[in-house]
């Protein structure tokens, strides 16, 4: 059973960032790995930031047990998608996004977890 619980932490947890940046990326008409103005870059670096902590939040705080293990899952998947889109789009156009996941976002999955396993410390 606790394989499950931790399953459906991580699913729900990435959905959370995922689904978030993406409701932002459409609201903003913007595209998302096109040539875009610097201050959209660093909104959606912004927000993907925050999105991220709370998918690494939620993620740890479902998950009842080892908060930043699933934390860092969330984390991995992202890091995957961001590598292969990277890989992808090479040489074929901006490649900001990708790296912005990599380097700011992926930690701050982490960072999230982090959290709340400091909360769990405390109570």
């Amino acid at each position: 059973m606790n394989i499950i619980k931790s399953i459906a932490a991580v699913v729900v947890g990435y959905l959370v960032f995922a689904i978030s940046a993406l409701a932002f990326i459409k609201l903003s008409g913007q595209p998302p790995h096109g040539e875009v103005p610097i201050p959209f870059i660093v909104a959606i670096t912004v927000f993907g930031i925050v999105a991220a902590m709370a998918g690494g939040y939620v993620a740890a705080w479902l998950a009842g047990r080892r908060p930043l293990a699933h934390a860092l899952a969330v984390a991995t998947i992202i890091a995957l998608g961001a590598t292969v889109s990277l890989i992808a789009t090479l040489g074929k156009g901006a490649i900001w996004s990708q790296v912005a996941a990599l380097v700011l976002i992926v930690p701050s999955t982490i960072l999230g977890g982090w959290f709340r396993a400091r909360q769990s410390i405390s109570a």
